[in-house]
C-alpha cells in the first residue's frame, strides 16, 4: 500500500504541475480552463457560461416526485433550458414527469445493461462476450456522462442521452451496436 500511495501522489503532483496554468508544459486551453471553472462555480457567470447548468438544476428541483405534466414544464416549454431536445433532454423528461419518470428510465437502462452482461456471461465465444460487454459499458457511459453532466456531477460536454436524445447518428450507432449484441445472442454456441 505504500509504494500504491507513492505512486498516486507523484501522479497527482504530476497532472497538477501539467494542468496548471501559466506555466510554459501546460496542456489545457483557455477554453478547457473556463469549462472546468464553470463546473466548480457556475454561479460565477450565471448568465454566460454557468446558465447551462444552472437553469438544468432548477429544471431538475422543480420536477418534484411526480413532476409537472406532460408538456407542462416551466425551465423546458419557456425556453430556458437550452438543448432541452437533445443533450438536456433527461431534465425536460426529469421536470415533466419527476423522480418517478427519471427513475423509470434508470430502470429501463439498467435492464438492458443487466441482459447485455447475462448474454455475455452466457456467451462462450471470447469475441462474442467481449463485445457484448463493450457495448454495454459504452452504454452505460453514455448514459453516466449525460446524467452526471445535467445533474452538474460533470462538466457540460455534449454527451447525447442514448435512446432519447434527438439526432440520428447517435442514434444510428447505437442501433447498430444493439444489432451485434442481439446477432451475438442468437449465435452463441450452445451448452456450456
Amino acid at each position: 500500500w505504500y509504494f500504491g500511495t507513492v505512486i498516486a501522489a507523484a501522479g497527482g503532483l504530476v497532472a497538477a504541475v501539467f494542468t496548471s496554468r501559466g506555466t510554459p508544459w501546460q496542456l489545457l486551453q483557455d477554453y478547457q480552463y473556463r469549462r472546468i471553472d464553470t463546473f466548480l462555480d457556475p454561479s460565477q457567470d450565471p448568465l454566460g457560461a454557468g446558465y447551462h447548468i444552472t437553469q438544468s438544476k432548477i429544471a431538475l428541483g422543480s420536477g418534484g416526485f411526480s413532476g409537472r405534466g406532460f408538456m407542462q414544464g416551466t425551465q423546458s416549454r419557456l425556453n430556458f433550458l437550452p438543448e432541452k431536445h437533445t443533450d438536456f433532454i433527461f431534465t425536460t423528461l426529469a421536470e415533466e414527469f419527476g423522480f418517478i419518470g427519471a427513475f423509470s428510465l434508470l430502470v429501463l437502462y439498467g435492464l438492458i445493461i443487466l441482459f447485455c452482461v447475462l448474454s455475455a456471461m452466457a456467451n462462450r465465444d471470447r469475441y462474442s462476450a467481449l463485445l457484448i460487454y463493450g457495448v454495454a459499458a459504452a452504454f452505460f457511459l453514455y448514459f453516466a456522462v449525460n446524467m452526471s453532466m445535467v445533474m452538474g456531477l460533470a462538466p457540460v460536454v455534449g454527451v447525447p442521452l442514448p435512446l432519447v436524445s434527438y439526432g440520428g447518428s447517435a442514434m444510428l450507432v447505437l442501433l447498430v451496436a444493439f444489432g451485434l449484441v442481439q446477432s451475438a445472442h442468437v449465435h452463441r454456441p450452445r451448452g456450456r
